[in-house]
């Protein structure tokens, strides 16, 4: 049997109350949660800044961007995921960090496994989806590397 179906690569990322969906060309790497603690003053969705490969990214909690409360994982279960940005201010902020409340997963979907659905999305949120079974959410990359620039200046 011949099968003709793309398939696109992708990861589930666990947060506090949802699940994130993004294409596996997403993710430069999904590094040990460890960040310094943010500075006086930081906005809310600020978890504080992570050095990698000599790069000082600000780690954003997706989930107080997205107007929940801010969860700093504990034990070894976070991790943080770094994301390549594709903004107009990628020469500025080539990458950015979100902090997770788990270890992400890896699968791969056909365009048939998902189906967008009506779901209770927030400021960080593209859309929901549900994946098998799940519902998952598309972040609005756009918007998290608003956030990003902002925290680096």
């Amino acid at each position: 049997m011949n099968d003709n179906s793309q398939t696109l690569p992708c990861v589930m990322i666990p947060m506090s109350e949802k699940q994130l969906l993004l294409p596996n060309v997403s993710i430069a790497e999904v590094v040990d949660f460890a960040s310094s603690d943010p500075a006086a003053h930081s906005p809310e969705w600020l978890v504080g800044e992570l050095d990698w490969r000599g790069l000082n990214l600000p780690v954003i909690s997706y989930d107080a961007a997205n107007g929940g409360k801010l969860t700093v994982p504990g034990g070894n279960r976070g991790r943080i995921v770094i994301l390549n940005t594709i903004g107009d201010h990628h020469n500025s902020v080539p990458f950015m960090a979100l902090v997770t409340q788990g270890i992400p997963s890896q699968t791969r979907l056909t365009e048939d496994q998902l189906k967008k659905v009506d779901g209770d999305t927030g400021p960080a949120d593209l859309m929901a989806v549900e994946v098998e079974g799940e519902t998952a959410f598309i972040p609005d990359l756009g918007y998290l590397e608003s956030l990003a620039l902002e925290a680096s200046r």
